[in-house]
């Protein structure tokens, strides 16, 4: 598991990324196990994350499940691990990163 977020969090940070952040909520009662927040540096880099994301992840056997697609925020559902690729003013207004730490670890990357 953890080197699949490494790769998900080395893709992200290679296509620059910002402020990456995991939250590791294996043991909780949660919806999925990790979740991957990074910020974006506007609409466009949103959907060019998630086609760069599509394009490395996918051959290497991840599986797509489901796609909230928008050039503010998207969400990318790969079953355990949950990644939300935000615009500032999106990531600042509703602030994931305070209900996630009341349920697991942040790890900051």
């Amino acid at each position: 598991m953890q080197s699949r977020i490494d790769r998900i969090v080395d893709q992200l940070d290679q296509k620059k990324a910002e402020d990456i952040q995991v939250f590791d909520l294996s043991d909780k009662e949660y919806l999925t196990s990790y979740v991957v927040i990074a910020t974006t540096l506007g609409d466009k880099h949103t959907l060019a994350l998630l086609d760069h994301l599509r394009e490395t992840l996918k051959p290497e056997g991840e599986s797509f499940i489901a796609v909230d697609e928008g050039e503010q925020w998207t969400v990318i559902d790969l079953g355990d691990i949950m990644i939300h690729l935000m615009v500032p003013d999106y990531r600042a207004k509703y602030n994931l990163e305070e209900f996630l730490d009341s349920l697991g670890k942040r790890d900051n990357r």
